[in-house]
């Protein structure tokens, strides 16, 4: 069937590149209109009960879409004008930003900071700070000492050395558009900052502001090692044929890709074009293969020359590579596709985008390559005299001489031990964010030095809510049983040193009941009785204005936040404190209402690691088990799934102990980049294994075979191999530490990959000798007794 698939495509190639000429140009189109940006909603795994409890009360105590701008002094404090007055500004600028949640804007020039007192005329709720800035020392004095008393206000929005205030502003989930939000908010802080304070700025859609800001550079990246790929196959395979074959390989299958996610609606993330290199490099490699086998051919090919040679060899290329490539291919999309099990959106998509690009290498590479290869008319011929294969063949001859002599078994045993070593140290692997600040960027970038100097002098700038109560019954958070464990469940949680503060309604009643008793300390508590406590809210109700009471209770005080605010996001810290708050539910039952986890921008993470923490390593074992299966299948041995998975195991174990080691966590964004990495440790084996079962095939000996399939295939793996590595260390330039990571990442898993494929993988097979490459010896010795013997 193969060879009459190679035959097809080769004898009716015109109609072969007319079809896919046509396909591209229609996707070409559709490729040109696909939308590059990140969507806030694929990031929930929506099922999930923390996720299902952000979305229901977001809208009245805090979405995860949470931007804090904090603007600080050197000298003094921020009690003056010219600083108070960029509060006003910014805060009233914020109100025209788009997707802003106009009742979800708080600061000192906010109608939200209020003081609660006693007067003659009953209890008075004023703001703090609305509507202007005061104007004379007395009532900037009189500003001072009301936010002094006011431990709502002293502490979350005014740093305790009085040199820094913040700003809190939501955006609504499903209209923010982040590299708008980010490009609204810059102009509105440069505004107002004439160099006489310091304005800081974090948040997601700050975040993903910057990663859509270093675009740019992203694609002058992806040129450069565009660039550093061809400079490289030119002087290495010495043809214009080993340049723009591959080329043209990778920009189809982008195009398709593209193309076909458009089509399905799918957008293009700003973070996946790691993976988008990726799988393009995976295409450079197919061909580089094809290429060179078709270079091999034409030696074997003495007495043809001319258009004729180019159809031989490239029909002999695609018959003899058919196999192997379609099986990487195929491995690739199916380890992809395992990732779909995530209950993730963004996830999802991806792989699906993954897979049909992994998919488009069949006629990318696979196809399209030896097809145009057969149009060559000068298949003899070298595009520059500088010949580096001699050096190559060095490599391979020591290869062939390690596999050969004893010290094959040394490889092995080697091999063994730093897979069993590594996979050890890999148990440490983190899931979440590793190191504190964004992971995204380096740690010196603007936001995580903005992040850090936010949360040294406030509680933290991420943050979670825990929701108490009861639907359907109102008044259930004005229960003393309920007030009180609110109280005791701050106390408990603020024991952990990554949770800077929190802050509830029992906050606010003992502010209540000091004030009815002229602000006499000691009364700074919340009542034993609940009637006195039901009373005391009822006051602040009736006082308060639309929107007030929205970051501690709902309209109907039915449910009630208790939000905590968070120093960093990494994995151990957010999986501590949802463990510490199970701990105190458990502890702490309730007659009356129930707790509700979790919301806000560290709620809908802890429900990403969980996802992740739960499905990782189900995800790993289901892809080596795809990876198995289809091994078994294409070569119908079980063996052959097993010896397959040795590569891949090596190079997944190496590379997770590196991840380790650099304090990579696992998280949304590495996720994808370890499971394509599955297939991508097998490929560079499947050509090696298949060249030797094709040599063993025509008669040759077991030390011939290796030696011609190294000569052969492993070329090509030295060749895709080193201009690969080579191409994705320069993501290591990048302002997003991200992409610098998982290039290296790459370049770690290609190394691995190809030292495995060329030392590893052909010891195993001459120490086995696995009857899917060698056969079984036994058959022709009973054919030949079956044979009838002369008298």
């Amino acid at each position: 069937m193969i060879e009459r698939i190679a035959h097809f495509c080769v004898e009716r190639r015109k109609l072969v590149v007319g079809l896919l000429l046509a396909c591209t140009l229609v996707l070409s189109w559709f490729a040109l209109h696909i939308q590059v940006r990140t969507v806030f909603e694929d990031m929930l795994p929506s099922k999930h009960e923390y996720v299902k409890t952000h979305e229901k009360f977001k809208d009245t105590f805090g979405g995860s879409n949470i931007v804090t701008i904090m603007l600080e002094v050197d000298k003094g404090d921020i009690f003056q004008q010219s600083v108070l007055g960029k509060v006003r500004d910014l805060t009233l600028g914020l109100r025209e930003v788009s997707a802003v949640n106009q009742f979800q804007i708080t600061s000192l020039a906010s109608k939200k900071l209020k003081e609660v007192h006693a007067s003659t005329s009953g209890i008075e709720s004023v703001p703090v700070m609305w509507p202007d800035v005061p104007q004379t020392a007395d009532k900037m004095a009189e500003l001072k000492a009301a936010v002094l008393r006011n431990p709502l206000v002293y502490g979350p929005y005014v740093s305790k050395d009085l040199q820094a205030t913040l700003i809190t502003v939501d955006f609504i989930d499903q209209k923010v558009d982040y590299a708008t939000v980010f490009k609204e908010i810059n102009a509105l802080i440069a505004k107002v900052d004439d160099g006489s304070v310091k304005i800081r700025v974090v948040g997601d859609p700050i975040l993903f502001g910057w990663v859509n800001h270093y675009l740019p550079e992203t694609l002058h990246l992806v040129f450069y090692a565009l660039g550093v790929t061809l400079a490289m196959l030119f002087v290495l395979l010495r043809t214009w044929r080993g340049v723009l074959l591959p080329l043209l390989a990778g920009l189809v299958s982008a195009i398709w890709a593209l193309g076909i996610c458009q089509i399905l609606g799918i957008n293009f993330e700003p973070l996946v074009i790691v993976v988008a290199m990726l799988i393009t490099s995976r295409a450079v490699s197919h061909s580089v293969q094809i290429v060179n086998r078709f270079d091999d051919e034409l030696e074997t090919q003495a007495k043809v020359d001319g258009p004729e040679l180019s159809r031989i060899a490239a029909r002999v290329a695609l018959a003899d590579l058919f196999r192997p490539g379609m099986l990487g291919v195929i491995a690739d999309a199916a380890c992809m596709a395992v990732v779909a099990l995530s209950p993730i959106p963004m996830l999802q998509k991806l792989t699906v985008l993954s897979v049909v690009w992994v998919s488009t290498l069949t006629v990318s590479a696979v196809i399209l390559t030896p097809v145009l290869l057969s149009w060559i008319r000068k298949p003899r011929g070298f595009a520059h005299p500088l010949n580096l294969q001699p050096v190559l063949r060095k490599v391979l001859d020591f290869a062939v001489g390690i596999t050969l002599s004893r010290a094959r078994y040394a490889v092995l045993g080697v091999s063994l031990l730093v897979v069993v070593g590594a996979g050890i140290y890999a148990l440490n692997l983190k899931i979440g964010d590793a190191n504190p600040g964004s992971p995204i960027l380096w740690p010196h970038a603007k936001y995580n030095q903005d992040s850090k100097a936010i949360n040294s002098r406030f509680e933290g700038v991420d943050r979670m809510f825990v929701v108490i109560g009861e639907d359907g019954k109102a008044g259930v958070v004005k229960s003393n049983e309920v007030l009180q464990s609110m109280d005791r469940f701050q106390r408990f949680m603020e024991v952990q040193p990554e949770i800077g503060g929190s802050v509830s309604i029992a906050d606010v009643i003992p502010q209540i009941n000091a004030s009815l008793h002229e602000g006499n300390p000691h009364y700074l508590e919340m009542s034993d009785n609940a009637a006195v406590n039901g009373s005391l809210m009822a006051m602040l109700e009736s006082v308060s204005e639309p929107g007030d009471m929205d970051r501690f209770v709902d309209k109907a005080s039915a449910n009630g936040a208790v939000t905590l605010m968070f120093r960093d996001r990494q994995g151990e810290t957010i999986r501590t404190a949802v463990a510490r708050i199970k701990e105190f539910i458990a502890a702490n039952p309730l007659k009356e209402g129930h707790w509700q986890l979790a919301g806000g921008a560290v709620g809908v993470m802890a429900a990403i690691n969980e996802i992740i923490l739960s499905s990782q390593i189900e995800a790993i074992a289901l892809a080596l088990l795809v990876l198995a299966v289809l091994c078994t299948i294409v070569y119908r041995s079980t063996i052959a799934g097993m010896l397959f998975m040795v590569p891949v195991i090596i190079s997944n174990m190496l590379t997770f102990a590196f991840m380790v080691w650099k304090g990579i966590g696992m998280n949304i964004n590495t996720v994808p980049v370890a499971a394509l990495g599955i297939g991508l440790g097998v490929d560079y084996a499947f050509y090696i294994a298949d060249r030797v079962k094709e040599e063993i095939a025509i008669g040759s000996t077991p030390e011939r075979a290796i030696s011609q399939a190294l000569h052969s295939a492993g070329m090509g793996v030295i060749v895709t191999a080193s201009v690969l590595i080579l191409s994705t260390l320069l993501w290591w330039v990048s302002s997003l530490r991200f992409q610098a990571e998982m290039g290296l990442l790459m370049a770690i898993w290609l190394s691995v990959s190809a030292m495995s494929a060329l030392f590893v993988m052909p010891s195993l097979i001459y120490v086995t000798r696995p009857k899917f490459i060698f056969g079984d010896p036994a058959k022709p010795a009973e054919a030949k007794a079956a044979q009838p013997q002369l008298a």
